[in-house]
């Protein structure tokens, strides 16, 4: 199935490793062109170097972290400046860690301005061309809506999933569409060194929890986006899908 994106402009944030790298190498793949965001240049080199070496566009890299202040308005006029445009949006850049009761209020601040203030910021930053154009799609990346604890991504999460669903009644007549995927557990950085260390103990947790018995790869976050930022998914739009084997025990 021809997805439609050859040639059409796509932002990725957080691409220097996991989701983001493989997003932004599916979607090369399908003839985007491309601008990869995040704060380490040389992983960002890297995967510019790898894109560009299979023949597709020369992706442009924007080392830049998403929360600085005026982040949002560098990062866009930048890249109008490149390509006039962005079609498509992925705010992917985000970060979990539990955190005690009695957490100071800066460790609030911090996970609210990553997965939530900046993914608001950069979007509506963008908004004004793709409504111009008539046309756009938006995706966030952000997580689990089941807290097993404390955790103020969760919060901040949870914000992002009912502020798209609000912004998407205000901009389906300009046929942009946003929606949100929420990966279950998928092979990372953080699954690796933090939250299922070790073969044994992801094998034993694939067991216990996740019908389909494995852990998810990058690769299936990337597949869905890519379908989502095509023409094909026009009519979805303000929803939350799970991208998690089944491993969500509650019917949305």
């Amino acid at each position: 199935m021809d997805l439609e994106l050859d040639g059409r402009v796509a932002l990725i944030t957080g691409t220097s490793i996991g989701i983001g790298r493989e997003t932004a190498k599916t979607l090369a793949a399908e003839g985007m062109r491309l601008v990869l965001v995040a704060r380490r240049l040389e992983l960002l080199r890297e995967l510019q170097n790898e894109i560009f070496r299979t023949g597709a566009h020369e992706p442009l890299a924007i080392a830049k972290d998403v929360t600085a202040p005026n982040a949002h308005f560098e990062i866009r006029d930048q890249v109008l400046s490149a390509f006039g445009h962005i079609d498509v949006l992925i705010n992917n850049a985000g970060g979990s860690r539990p955190i005690p009761v009695d957490a100071p209020e800066d460790a609030w601040e911090e996970a609210m301005a990553l997965n939530f203030t900046a993914v608001r910021r950069l979007t509506h930053a963008f908004l004004p061309t793709m409504i111009e154009r008539r046309w756009g799609r938006i995706i966030n990346i952000t997580g689990t809506s089941e807290p097993r604890g404390l955790n103020a991504a969760y919060s901040a999460k949870a914000a992002v999933h009912a502020w798209a669903k609000g912004l998407s009644r205000e901009i389906g007549k300009y046929a942009i569409t946003i929606n949100s995927l929420a990966p279950g557990r998928i092979m990372s950085e953080q699954i690796v060194n933090r939250i299922n260390p070790g073969d044994e103990h992801r094998e034993q947790f694939a067991r216990d929890f996740i019908p389909l018995g494995y852990f998810g790869e990058p690769k299936d976050m990337a597949y869905a986006v890519a379908f989502l930022a095509s023409p094909k998914a026009r009519y979805i739009t303000g929803e939350l899908l799970a991208i998690d084997g089944g491993m969500r025990r509650f019917a949305f």
